[in-house]
């Protein structure tokens, strides 16, 4: 008689555990609000200001 091999247990890792949680709130928040809320606001930063990167990346497009 053969016999059958032995089938691995799942662990569930804390970042595993952590992971389920950070995704079951964010359903919960958007099944609360409609959409997803987002609370990392990036303040509109104007075009007349001068910024010498932004400049360099524009240049760098009309190769």
């Amino acid at each position: 008689m053969k016999r059958l091999p032995k089938q691995k247990k799942l662990r569930i890792t804390e970042a595993d555990f952590m992971l389920a949680n950070r995704r079951a709130a964010r359903l919960e928040e958007i099944a609360e609000h409609g959409r997803p809320v987002s609370f990392r606001r990036v303040t509109h930063k104007s075009k007349k200001v001068y910024d010498r990167k932004r400049l360099k990346k524009l240049a760098g497009q009309d190769d």
